[in-house]
């Protein structure tokens, strides 16, 4: 099997459905456009709706995290990067990046895990012999790339004895992250 390294074949835009009442689209929403790329990249290795309406079995997500660099307001157009970054017998573990098309900025970041199902029984099971070669044939394709640095991170809060660090920038400023509460937390590495 022949799969792009990353996997970027999905695209899409903010609604106005998605905006919040902060005038940005919500973070909801972010996941709506990661799941689309998700379906986009388990269509072409054979995991996607037909699968499971084929054979009963699918895929789960046991454990997600999402990371909001810079918020995506109305019309903003984004496109998403995706890495197999693992998988073994009944797991599969993704990495997604999504970019804003206007200026090519980094817009969030999403990992997840999945489990491989039976949809009737509900259990985890192992991936049937010939879709365990599929995946693993994609996995392999993606195997060069980098492992993504803000992989595996987890959420913390450092202690600190000082009081909070300061007041935010004036409302309307469209900062990343990093930009808005960089002593909120520790560097990215």
């Amino acid at each position: 099997m022949s799969i792009p390294a990353p996997f970027e074949k999905y695209q899409g835009e903010v609604l106005r459905e998605w905006i919040d009442a902060n005038d940005h689209m919500n973070l909801a929403y972010y996941t709506v456009l990661f799941d689309y790329a998700t379906d986009a990249l388990f269509d072409a290795i054979g995991i996607g709706r037909q699968y499971k309406d084929e054979t009963g079995n699918g895929t789960f997500v046991v454990e997600t995290h999402n990371l909001y660099e810079r918020e995506l307001l109305l019309g903003d157009r984004v496109r998403v990067s995706t890495q197999i970054v693992a998988m073994d017998g009944k797991r599969l573990h993704l990495a997604h990046e999504m970019f804003m098309l206007a200026n090519g900025q980094r817009a969030a970041t999403q990992e997840l895990m999945y489990l491989h199902v039976n949809l009737s029984t509900r259990r985890v099971m192992p991936f049937p012999c010939g879709v365990r070669e599929r995946v693993a044939s994609a996995t392999a394709a993606h195997a060069n790339l980098p492992r993504p640095v803000w992989a595996g991170r987890r959420l913390s809060m450092p202690r600190s004895t000082a009081p909070h660090p300061g007041p935010l920038p004036a409302s309307g400023a469209r900062f990343g992250v990093r930009g808005i509460i960089p002593r909120l937390r520790a560097p990215l590495r």
